[in-house]
């Protein structure tokens, strides 16, 4: 299992090490913040376009070589930025690396499913996760000191090494796992899968639960600076949120194995962590930005591993790539519109009321829910 995590370290490492450190990085790869932006969605899209693909090859074929092709390509397109005499080249390896990790996260997921007992899962999205929460921690600050260090150029080159060194482990560790034997499935049945709350529900939680982390990340060392708190303070504040997460995660995965924790209330009380956590940020000065990283990392936490696991255990083994790949897409679209809404709020009020909106419509998800199941059901008519 630990290749595999260390799968799910190298993808979130390389997001964060290297988004945090573009725009103070390489003046002349850089020019502007359009570039900077541009560089930034390149990874992103390529995500979001092709981690349903890969997820559904992964299936096909099996995810063992989806993950080792995905782990290699991550590295070749890594060393091709250190080998390549123009700056331009950044814009091929970043293209790169996002389409590399489109194939070996979701298969990385997949693998982390098949290979662990049912009664298990839990604890091994648990683990899954605190790998990754540990990569977005350390990215921007190792990545910051390799950049200071030797250059943008440094930081893809220990990628590299990164990337070709957890392959030679998967494939030496990771047992080959046979793609099974699967009924046909049209366009209508992919889509009536994809429709059923067994699956929207975990989706629908992991996107909001990455939509506020994204908007914590971002958008907190905004509040600290306005707050008059300087960059240690906030740099902190993030560092808490990470770290909740990653504390939170195995804990969270453990519970659930055990019976202490069942998905829905996990996953209701993860979302309503994180809304409280986003009102937080409203409140002034330092202690309204610890307490919001300090639960938004604890309601993230709590989610992600209960809603993977759902997600392993609603899902035909045959389809769980497929599966994990549209449920790193659902994330993939909470990553950008959680700070979309929360920017385009504040552009026309405030940030506080950025951070409402946000806030709303994450508590709305566990609200509606628990007034479904208390609705009184219609009485069946009567004979006339």
């Amino acid at each position: 299992m630990w290749p595999l995590y260390a799968a799910g370290f190298t993808t979130a490492f390389g997001a964060h090490g290297i988004a945090a450190n573009l725009g103070a990085s390489d003046p002349d790869a850089v020019t502007s913040l359009l570039v900077l932006g541009g560089l930034l969605a390149l990874y992103d899209g390529a995500e979001v376009l092709l981690k349903p693909v890969f997820g559904t090859l992964a299936d096909r074929v099996g995810a063992r070589p989806v993950l080792l092709g995905g782990l290699v390509a991550f590295a070749a397109a890594s060393a091709l930025y250190v080998a390549a005499a123009h700056t331009g080249w950044l814009w091929a390896a970043r293209l790169g690396q996002g389409a590399a990790a489109s194939a070996f996260s979701p298969a990385a997921s997949a693998l982390v499913s098949r290979l662990s007992p049912a009664a298990r899962q839990g604890r091994a999205f648990g683990g899954y996760g605190f790998s990754k929460s540990v990569g977005y921690t350390l990215g921007p600050l190792l990545g910051g000191l390799l950049v200071r260090a030797g250059g943008l150029r440094l930081l893809f080159g220990v990628l590299a090494v990164l990337g070709a060194g957890v392959a030679c482990w998967a494939w030496a560790a990771v047992p080959a796992v046979p793609p099974l034997p699967k009924a046909r499935q049209t366009v209508l049945d992919l889509a009536r899968r994809l429709a059923d709350p067994v699956f929207l529900v975990p989706t629908a939680a992991l996107a909001g639960a990455t939509a506020a982390l994204s908007v914590g990340v971002g958008f907190l060392p905004v509040s600290g600076r306005a707050a008059g708190l300087g960059p240690v303070a906030t740099g902190a504040a993030v560092s808490v949120l990470a770290a909740c997460a990653a504390v939170v995660q195995p804990r969270a995965g453990r519970a659930l194995d055990a019976g202490r924790l069942r998905t829905r209330t996990g996953l209701g009380a993860g979302l309503l962590l994180a809304a409280a956590g986003l009102a937080c940020a409203m409140l002034p000065g330092l202690p309204g930005v610890l307490l919001a990283a300090a639960l938004t990392g604890t309601g993230t936490g709590l989610i992600t591993p209960l809603g993977f696991a759902a997600l392993a255990a609603g899902t035909p083994p045959e389809r769980l790539g497929q599966t994990m790949g549209a449920a790193e897409l659902g994330r993939e679209l909470g990553d950008a519109g959680g700070p979309l809404l929360v920017a385009g709020v504040a552009s026309a009020a405030t940030l506080a009321y950025g951070y409402a909106a946000l806030a709303v419509l994450l508590a709305l998800g566990p609200v509606l829910a628990l007034a479904g199941r208390h609705r009184p059901h219609a009485r069946k008519a009567g004979p006339a």
